[in-house]
């Protein structure tokens, strides 16, 4: 049961990288927050994009990632 959960969780890992590679950069940063965004979409719109979609799927799989490291270290 280790070995199984020590290999999904190295999987969750690979995917969590793959998917934060695939995210757009924040380049607006400090920068952004004193000038101000040029860019306004509305959030309908904003939900549907693969930044938003990545951004979810990045919290769930670190949250499984997580939760599986804590489950491990019980074991």
């Amino acid at each position: 049961m280790k070995l199984a959960l020590m290999i999904v969780q190295m999987l969750c890992g690979l995917f969590l990288i793959v998917i934060i590679m695939l995210q757009s950069g924040k380049s607006s940063g400090l920068s952004g927050a004193i000038s101000g965004s040029s860019e306004s979409y509305s959030l309908k719109a904003k939900s549907k994009t693969w930044d938003a979609k990545f951004a979810r799927w990045t919290k769930w799989v670190a949250l499984a990632f997580v939760l599986l490291t804590f489950i491990l270290v019980l074991l």
